[in-house]
């Protein structure tokens, strides 16, 4: 039987735990990017939910000094405060990273060098990574164990095959990119495991093929407004079922004019 002193420290240990989490909740947002990026016709914006009070997604998107934009989506192996903790890791070395310029291929592979040489973690993290030229409209991209991406545009939407171990599992890996020209109004969808393997009560996963119905759908909206759409079609789609991954997306955009 517990003792009032007994339950009034297990309330405490409790309470201190919630303010903890919100705490590291708090310190989780400021990683995030503050808004949209708008950098000449380039405009990147993102949407991000975890599942429980922080979460093992992240994203970043950023100008470089010679004008180009790179962009990225991560997942973290997990859940709760443990994944939300490697996550900051992982951003913390590519913000170092990327401020190099190197490629995304590149940028992956010194990600998975510097993840990997800290032994014991037992995680990893999924990651896609985007970096656009202004000057040629050319968007090379490159990614590990991230669905998609989308690149849609005025005859479509069409799901750009990339593979990759994801960083932290295995030293010495090499990540292959891919290299296209976008054309003004063409946009890059980026997103987490969490929207595709969504599921409804049936079992069902929400699925690729249901992202691209909502992109070809709604693609005359602003990107916010996509993205609003595609989280509001996943929570229509799961009916209120509690999912168990954290949700993440972001919409890279080459406006038609500046």
């Amino acid at each position: 039987m517990l003792t009032i002193p007994s339950v009034l420290e297990a309330r405490a240990t409790e309470e201190l735990r919630r303010e903890e989490l919100e705490e590291a909740r708090a310190i989780q947002s400021v990683m995030l990017p503050a808004g949209m990026l708008c950098a000449g016709r380039a405009t990147v914006t993102h949407e991000f939910q975890p599942v429980d009070t922080v979460g093992g997604d992240f994203l970043d998107y950023f100008q470089l000094p010679d004008s180009s934009v790179g962009f990225y989506v991560g997942d973290v192996s997990g859940k709760g405060l443990p994944a939300a903790m490697y996550a900051a890791l992982a951003v913390g070395i590519l913000r170092g990273i990327h401020k190099t310029g190197q490629s995304p291929g590149k940028v992956l592979s010194v990600l998975n060098q510097r993840l990997t040489s800290r032994g014991g973690l037992r995680r990893h993290a999924a990651i896609l990574y985007g970096l656009f030229d202004p000057e040629s409209s050319e968007m090379t991209l490159a990614s590990a164990g991230m669905p998609g991406p989308l690149h849609f545009s005025a005859t479509g939407c069409r799901v750009i095959e990339l593979s990759g171990i994801p960083p932290g599992l295995f030293p010495g890996s090499e990540y292959e990119a891919v290299s296209f020209t976008l054309q003004p109004g063409d946009s890059i969808v980026c997103c987490s495991d969490g929207i595709t393997e969504a599921q409804n009560a049936r079992y069902e996963d929400f699925g690729i093929q249901r992202l691209i119905e909502i992109c070809n759908e709604g693609a005359h909206l602003p990107p916010a407004e996509l993205l609003a759409r595609i989280f509001s079609s996943v929570h229509n789609f799961t009916q209120a079922i509690r999912q168990h991954d954290d949700m993440a997306a972001a919409i890279f955009q080459l406006q038609c004019s500046q």
